[in-house]
């Protein structure tokens, strides 16, 4: 079986059946978010703002797998402020390289 066979040939379905699915916990993008979830959300950007202060960095830029952006969704918000943590720590820490 060759290169041409292996990526060539493909069987292409039709329809609804062969959508990928997306499974979200969070509210859709029209629906407001309940008081217990904008709580949430503000914690998270509390967390990143924090986060942003020791870290350095003058800009982010970042994007999400389904529809929603990250900036309204706790999970999201709260990875980014993780990397931010991560990112200066590394760079903080004695006898490791900084990135680039």
């Amino acid at each position: 079986m060759g290169l041409r066979s292996l990526f060539g040939r493909r069987q292409r379905g039709s329809g609804a059946a062969d959508a990928p699915i997306m499974a979200s916990e969070s509210p859709a993008a029209d629906e407001p978010f309940t008081p217990e979830q904008l709580a949430e959300l503000q914690e998270a950007w509390a967390e990143f703002n924090e986060a942003a202060k020791g870290s350095g960095a003058s800009s982010v830029h970042a994007c999400t797998r389904n529809s929603k952006p990250w900036q309204e969704d706790a999970a999201s918000v709260r990875s980014m402020a993780a990397l931010l943590r991560r990112v200066r720590d590394e760079e903080t820490t004695p006898g490791t390289q900084p990135a680039g």
